[in-house]
């Protein structure tokens, strides 16, 4: 089942919007999946600085977490959003943190990194999580989110989407693939990490591989139809780019939205629906195998 939404902006004037856009498109999914939801927001960076995305088992641990990274990297800012914190620190302290993260604080997860990307995730009603979050307010030039239905496995916050394996990309998934552990194990022998069991943190850990090599993501998503099994719909992010693909099959719901100022995906039409300009949009259904890449 499982529920995908996704807005990229072209219009900066609607940048302000992009929070409360997405949250409203996340609610819209409830039904699709209602254990736990996720979104990635793409809002401002800062030159020389990078932002880790960090969770905690509690609010009360992550705050505690953040005053402990404060004090040992004097350089760091913090941000605290309920169970995460974005800790935003100098391109060259980045190592030395997620290496006092692993010594120090091995149960606080490393969720994402980027100069932009910022990734929240939980287990609890879409419209729930994004409220925790204050996904509302924030605001940025693209984003995408997901609400997961937990039919194969446990409702945890480990299971939800995005996942993100390389800076400032991440990737939601609707579908299965059939070829994940096989591919688990090659990537690992390239120098990947996982964290987590799901075949959608492999799919990210492809793309990661992929443009590690140096293909853009266009390029990455089109030779991934040869390489990854199963039937799928991805809507991946970048730090400036946003994508979309479908297996050969393509029987998983998709359906994109285009105007002079968005371009926006849903796993239904309802999702779009209070988009602004939406009765104006070019509507469509991706067609299978085929690569969709916006850039800005």
């Amino acid at each position: 089942m499982c529920g995908i939404v996704g807005l990229f902006l072209k219009d900066p004037t609607l940048e302000p919007e992009l929070g409360r856009l997405t949250a409203a498109m996340l609610a819209t999914m409830s039904d699709r999946g209602p254990d736990s939801a996720g979104f990635a927001v793409y809002g401002t960076g800062e030159a020389g600085q990078t932002k880790l995305t960090v969770r905690g088992t509690s609010p009360l641990s992550i705050e505690e977490r953040a005053a402990e990274i404060e004090a040992a990297f004097p350089g760091a800012q913090t941000a605290l959003h309920d169970t995460h914190a974005v800790i935003s620190v100098p391109e060259q302290e980045v190592e030395a943190l997620i290496k006092w993260l692993e010594r120090e604080a091995p149960e606080t997860e490393i969720v994402g990194r980027g100069a932009r990307m910022e990734i929240f995730k939980e287990v609890g009603l879409p419209a729930q999580v994004a409220e925790r979050f204050g996904l509302a307010s924030m605001r940025g030039t693209h984003a995408i989110g997901h609400t997961r239905m937990a039919t194969e496995s446990a409702v945890t916050t480990d299971g939800a989407h995005p996942y993100s394996t390389g800076k400032d990309q991440c990737l939601v998934h609707n579908g299965s693939l059939s070829n994940h552990n096989n591919l688990r194990r090659e990537l690992r022998r390239e120098g990947l990490k996982f964290e987590t069991e799901n075949d959608t943190e492999v799919a990210a850990g492809y793309l990661t591989w992929r443009m590690r090599e140096g293909l853009s993501l266009g390029d990455a998503l089109k030779v991934s139809l040869d390489d990854l099994d199963g039937f799928y719909t991805f809507v991946v992010g970048t730090e400036n780019g946003f994508g979309v693909l479908r297996d050969g099959i393509a029987c998983k719901p998709a359906v994109m939205a285009e105007t002079d100022r968005y371009v926006a995906f849903g796993s239904e039409y309802r999702v779009l629906a209070d988009l602004p300009g939406i009765d104006q949009a070019r509507i469509w259904e991706p067609e299978p195998a085929t690569v969709y890449f916006w850039e800005r």
